[in-house]
């Protein structure tokens, strides 16, 4: 298969480069091609490129690499995007997933936060009513636990914990169920 690719020619630290299609298999620096595009030089950023060459060798099938895809684009020979050419190891970073990330974490934040008001309001609404009625369960507890030392009724207190934390936890599985 055909590659259109940079050949590098030049000396040490004095980088130009090909424009050359060649068998994608062949090393990047071998000087061997089928045929000879043009030359570009990164220093000086000229580039010289037979423009008719290229569109004939596209339209015959040849893939070109990153980098002279976008110099194609960059002279007007095809029409597109660039791609991107960052080396392999580097992650692509993409900001809008970032903002859209960090958006999310405030969504969830203020979800949690408005469940935790919620969890507290609830405790402290359910509290206020057993308050009121506790008097009568205290004298009925009271009386329950002087008539039987063996009976493991609940007092008024340990009822008041159970519906305080039965609320909280319906209240935090409805801030659960708003999150999602």
């Amino acid at each position: 298969m055909l590659m259109m690719r940079l050949q590098r020619v030049g000396r040490k630290n004095d980088a130009s480069f090909r424009i050359v299609v060649t068998d994608k298999r062949t090393g990047p620096k071998s000087d061997k091609h089928v045929d000879r595009l043009g030359s570009y030089n990164p220093k000086m950023n000229q580039v010289q490129l037979d423009a008719a060459k290229a569109k004939d060798w596209i339209s015959k099938g040849v893939q070109p690499s990153d980098t002279v895809y976008n110099i194609l684009v960059g002279q007007g020979v095809i029409e597109g995007k660039k791609r991107n050419v960052l080396p392999k190891k580097s992650p692509i970073i993409d900001e809008e997933a970032i903002k859209r990330a960090e958006e999310e974490a405030k969504a969830k934040a203020e979800a949690e936060a408005k469940a935790k008001e919620e969890a507290e309001a609830a405790a402290a609404a359910p509290a206020e009513e057993a308050t009121e009625e506790s008097a009568d369960d205290v004298e009925v507890a009271v009386v329950a636990d002087e008539s039987d030392p063996t009976d493991h009724s609940e007092t008024a207190e340990e009822s008041e914990e159970a519906k305080e934390k039965e609320a909280a936890e319906k209240a935090q599985a409805a801030a659960d169920a708003e999150a999602d």
